[in-house]
């Protein structure tokens, strides 16, 4: 990939745990709308909807096209709920909403390559209460299904390597730091150590998750900067972020691929 010097400054808004649904439609559409014509991308990290019904992945559509910006998002715990997780895939993807499930998406804002891997992430925990690959086929099956989402970062990650910015979208928390505020407890369901080695391999320049919702903003795998933007953590409706990255001297189309 060439480059003509220049910098450029990506602007991604991002959120997760908006949990759309009837209850909160005029909410939704506010919140969204709010960003038109202030970022350049738009992240949901997961738990989309309340209960995963495909009437309120259409409230998520509805409210994703007042952003004026392209919207890529990955699924959560309460999008797979209700059983019918296709059916509310395709309600976003026909509706505009591109979902990344062991995927990534390279876009190309005025100019600058983004690469975003998007994966749901897995439980599984942490130092201490990490869960093993041992015991009952049902308990292998949990640390198989983390070993997937891990391996999927890391083919993402090495699809994307030549963007001028690399994002990380996960629903799960790769890193401890980002769930203080949570009951030590429960922190086993709420990500997984196992998430972080390809992104401490390939140092991205940016990890976002959601889920924790009373964990912390902030963490780190390394000097990767990982933030926890679920809803309520922030306290406010979406988190802006600016990057910046080279300018290409031609303009790249969508890239889409599976990890």
């Amino acid at each position: 990939m060439s480059t003509n010097g220049a910098q450029g400054t990506v602007r991604i808004a991002a959120a997760g745990d908006v949990h759309c649904g009837p209850h909160n439609r005029d909410e939704a559409l506010r919140a969204f709308a709010g960003l038109e014509g202030r970022c350049d991308l738009v992240l949901l990290a997961g738990d989309l909807t309340t209960h995963g019904h495909p009437e309120q992945a259409a409230i998520v559509v509805e409210a994703a096209a007042l952003t004026g910006a392209p919207v890529l998002a990955v699924l959560g715990n309460h999008d797979h709920h209700d059983g019918c997780v296709d059916e509310v895939v395709r309600v976003l993807e026909d509706g505009g909403v591109e979902v990344l499930q062991r995927a990534f998406s390279v876009q190309s804002c005025d100019g600058v390559s983004v690469g975003v891997v998007g994966t749901k992430g897995f439980v599984g925990g942490f130092p201490g209460s990490s869960l093993p690959d041992f015991g009952e086929p049902l308990l292998r099956e949990v640390y198989a299904e983390t070993t997937h989402e891990a391996e999927a970062i890391d083919r993402g990650l090495q699809a994307v390597a030549h963007c001028a910015i690399r994002v990380v979208l996960l629903h799960y928390s790769p890193v401890q730091a980002t769930l203080e505020g949570e009951p030590e407890g429960i922190h086993t369901f709420l990500g997984s150590e196992r998430l972080a080695p390809p992104i401490d391999r390939h140092r991205p320049d940016l990890v976002l998750h959601g889920h924790a919702h009373a964990g912390r903003l902030r963490g780190a795998i390394g000097d990767v900067p990982v933030y926890n933007v679920s809803v309520p953590v922030m306290q406010r409706e979406f988190w802006l972020f600016e990057l910046t990255g080279a300018v290409t001297e031609e303009r790249a189309d969508v890239t889409l691929g599976t990890a």
